[in-house]
């Protein structure tokens, strides 16, 4: 059970730079509860691409469709989970923070989706690596979009800070 003020033990580096999906998400939803009630059935990456597949069941609203406040948290935390992950396979274990979010909404999620993060310009993971070799700490801007089929429901963006060692 997780407590208050209480940080949750990192999940150690993986010897190859690759992490195994399902032994993230199981230590995701160790560190943060509410992973286990957003009905993320997959995780993959493609190139710098990260994608989860989901169930809309647990997201649903008054309306019978994807409840938007469920659906920015996804967005926000795909994000973080990106980076996160980035920041594993070059072997930094960092704190990751979302300085800021946006959502655009636009069109109902109806059923089952894919929620797929990648970077905003392909030359920012190269610039958060200079960033952080030169300053120790940095951010990336991240786009996310919600697929509903072929049906584009949701475009998010997020910047997220890396933070300097402790």
């Amino acid at each position: 059970m997780r407590e208050v003020g209480v940080p949750h033990p990192r999940l150690p580096l993986p010897l190859d730079g690759e992490d195994d999906p399902a032994a993230f998400l199981a230590w995701l939803g160790e560190a943060i509860p509410l992973v286990h009630h957003l009905g993320i059935r997959e995780m993959r990456r493609d190139g710098d691409r990260l994608i989860w597949a989901l169930a809309l069941t647990p997201s649903l609203n008054d309306k019978g469709t994807g409840f938007g406040g469920a659906l920015a948290a996804q967005t926000t935390l795909l994000g973080w989970c990106w980076t996160t992950l980035w920041l594993r396979r070059h072997g930094l274990s960092r704190d990751v923070v979302v300085a800021e979010a946006t959502q655009r909404f636009l069109a109902p999620v109806t059923g089952d989706y894919r929620l797929e993060c990648l970077p905003e310009d392909a030359a920012g993971p190269g610039r958060l690596a200079a960033r952080l070799a030169d300053k120790g700490r940095g951010r990336i801007a991240l786009v996310q979009r919600l697929w509903c089929g072929d049906t584009l429901c949701l475009e998010a963006r997020g910047d997220y800070a890396v933070l300097p060692e402790a």
